[in-house]
């Protein structure tokens, strides 16, 4: 499609670029006619016309493809495109000129070996200008386009982070849960005071960390695993012996940074298809480690198997996935093997040298 502002813009250009001639004619020499003066300006007009609309429509092409090449093979490429516009920029001119009667056919050869010295060293300049400008154009659309990527990657980054706090919280505000929960407590308070109280502390714990978790950006390990173990001591009161865990976390993986409830929802999936089907119940183990600027934490459970494609849209391990994908893109992973009857669900996540690795955008 013919974009005509792009091209009424060359046809003003070359129409400046045909004024210099007649211009400098009226300077330099004394008593140029008006007739004179409009002479000039029409063999300029077609000259700056011809000449420059071959110029932008190659030079800027072979000015960007050159790019990629040796500096004396990208220079020579564009002195030549430069020379081979003036040419072709010539004859088209001087056979405009005979089509027009301003000038003899016989004089044509003449008139393009006169012409072509000053014409190709107005294309270098011009064809220069152009490149200069059309390259300037490209690596601003460029720049443009990567600060809207990242933009948009920012603000998916934002939906998916509230998309997961809404998830997380919505589980842990479902009526069951908290009657469940709640029950617990009840129970316990004529026999275990001391320890109702405490649950009563994890619970608002969990929701608090449930509700910031949007506004958290990446946090420590240790703070995840806090929240980790106080969504298990819940769960526990319900379960009882039926729920056993451990954790196994090396000591220069606490400081490591994670998404907030990332690991927590890899318990809560083993707590919910591994714990609470099973009359006899199931153990969760959670390990950690951290090599090579990566961690790598492991949740394993002796429930039945799974894959990731089997999880629901939306929720729950896909909206991790989605996550992880969105903050690291293929850098992080989340893996699910069958090993010795047990589900090893592993999160990878890439860390810096210091153990601090920022959300991007």
């Amino acid at each position: 499609m013919i974009r005509w502002k792009h091209v009424f813009g060359i046809v003003l250009i070359d129409t400046a670029v045909a004024l210099v001639q007649p211009v400098m004619l009226v300077t330099i020499v004394q008593g140029v006619t008006w007739r004179q003066f409009v002479i000039n300006l029409g063999f300029s007009f077609v000259y700056a016309q011809c000449i420059g609309s071959l110029a932008f429509a190659t030079i800027p092409r072979i000015w960007v493809a050159s790019c990629n090449t040796s500096t004396p093979a990208r220079w020579a490429m564009r002195v030549a495109a430069s020379f081979a516009v003036s040419i072709a920029g010539c004859m088209l001119a001087g056979l405009i000129f005979v089509m027009l009667g301003w000038s003899p056919l016989d004089a044509y050869w003449h008139q393009f070996t006169g012409s072509l010295k000053i014409a190709t060293l107005l294309t270098i300049v011009t064809g220069g200008v152009i490149s200069t400008f059309e390259t300037m154009r490209a690596r601003l659309e460029q720049t443009t386009l990567q600060l809207r990527t990242k933009e948009l990657e920012r603000e998916r980054a934002l939906k998916l982070a509230t998309a997961a706090q809404l998830a997380s919280l919505e589980s842990r505000i479902h009526p069951h849960f908290l009657f469940n929960t709640l029950n617990s407590i009840s129970s316990l308070i004529p026999e275990d005071p001391q320890r109702a109280e405490r649950l009563v502390e994890q619970m608002a714990a969990l929701l608090r960390f449930s509700l910031d978790a949007s506004q958290s950006g990446l946090v420590p390990l240790s703070s995840e695993l806090k929240i980790v173990n106080d969504y298990l001591e819940i769960e526990r009161a319900r379960f009882g012996d039926r729920l056993r865990y451990q954790v196994d976390i090396s000591p220069g993986a606490a400081d490591a940074k994670v998404p907030p409830l990332a690991v927590q929802t890899l318990v809560e999936n083993s707590v919910k298809y591994a714990v609470a089907p099973c009359r006899t119940g199931g153990e969760i183990l959670i390990a950690g480690s951290r090599e090579n600027g990566l961690l790598q934490v492991e949740i394993s459970d002796d429930g039945p198997s799974f894959n990731l494609e089997s999880a629901p849209a939306g929720h729950g391990l896909d909206n991790l996935k989605g996550r992880l994908r969105t903050l690291f893109g293929e850098r992080a992973g989340l893996t699910v093997e069958r090993r010795e009857n047990r589900n090893r669900v592993c999160l990878a996540v890439p860390q810096t040298g210091n153990g601090h690795e920022s959300i991007p955008g």
